[in-house]
């Protein structure tokens, strides 16, 4: 996630410094030593920053159920992730264990309606995630979440004093200052070595260029995960996110600059075992 930095330094501070040094002048406007000694008054007011942060915000408008949820006891692929018959489009959600309030975030995917069993059917990864016994129906509460970028602010600058004493200034031979000189300008006419290329970011112009693999509350697994696609060819990503305090990671691959690359991606993916990747934007 990109954090945008805005940082908004009053003019006060500048005012007072202009005003220690204007008092230091003499009546032929030159500046004394007396005006560059330490003030104890004067002080630069501390810069206030602020940043803009992006963060999980729970979306029931979108999707929401509170049903009875099932792990059947198979180990799944994919990380951690919920199904249910009312899907259109998959989602990352919430999933919470009604009985002992634990919760975990996930991959939300459609199930087939006439699947014996609750209509919540939880991977094993969820399931061990929010404390759900294999064969146990439990009662869950699944929501949708959506990204929303809001202003935090950040601690201030502390409060510094605006003009430090001048260090000592040691006598140096106009010899040595000569030949220092003379140094640098040689210097400078040396040829500067070549600068390494920087690689351009790829550019997308798909609505949804990335592919999810799935989400992983445990950060090995989905290292595990990253390197069986490496293992296939294909360049992973792991990213971490946070949501009401708990911590999960995330494996993507892309992005993808066509539909048809994006379609083949997908289907070497899957070919891995991945059957529930999905499109995502980011």
């Amino acid at each position: 996630m990109a954090v945008k930095r805005i940082t908004t330094v009053h003019s006060v501070g500048a005012f007072l410094a202009a005003a220690v040094l204007l008092s230091g002048c003499d009546e032929n406007g030159q500046l004394s030593l007396k005006a560059l000694q330490t003030s104890p008054d004067a002080t630069v007011t501390p810069a206030t920053t602020a940043r803009l942060v992006e963060r999980d915000v729970e979306a029931p408008d979108v999707f929401q159920v509170t049903e009875t949820g099932l792990w059947d006891g198979r180990p799944s692929l994919g990380g951690v992730w919920v199904a249910h018959p009312d899907v259109k489009d998959p989602e990352r959600v919430i999933i919470r264990n009604q009985a002992n309030g634990k919760f975990v975030i996930g991959a939300l995917f459609r199930r087939e309606r006439d699947n014996p069993g609750p209509s919540l059917q939880l991977s094993s990864d969820a399931a061990d995630a929010i404390g759900v016994l294999a064969g146990q129906p439990v009662p869950l509460n699944v929501t949708a979440l959506r990204r929303e970028a809001v202003e935090e602010p950040t601690q201030t600058t502390p409060a510094q004093t605006a003009i430090e004493k001048p260090a000592a200034v040691e006598a140096q031979p106009l010899d040595d200052i000569v030949t220092t000189a003379a140094n640098a300008i040689d210097a400078s006419t040396a040829q500067p070595p070549a600068a390494k290329p920087t690689p351009r970011p790829v550019v997308s112009t798909l609505n949804k260029p990335f592919i999810q693999i799935g989400i992983f509350n445990v950060e090995q697994n989905a290292k595990n995960t990253a390197e069986a696609m490496r293992q296939a060819g294909i360049i992973p990503q792991v990213l971490q996110g946070t949501s009401n305090d708990k911590t999960f990671w995330r494996v993507i691959v892309g992005p993808a600059t066509s539909t048809s690359e994006r379609a083949g991606l997908l289907k070497k993916v899957k070919s891995r075992g991945f059957n529930d990747a999905y499109y995502v934007t980011n």
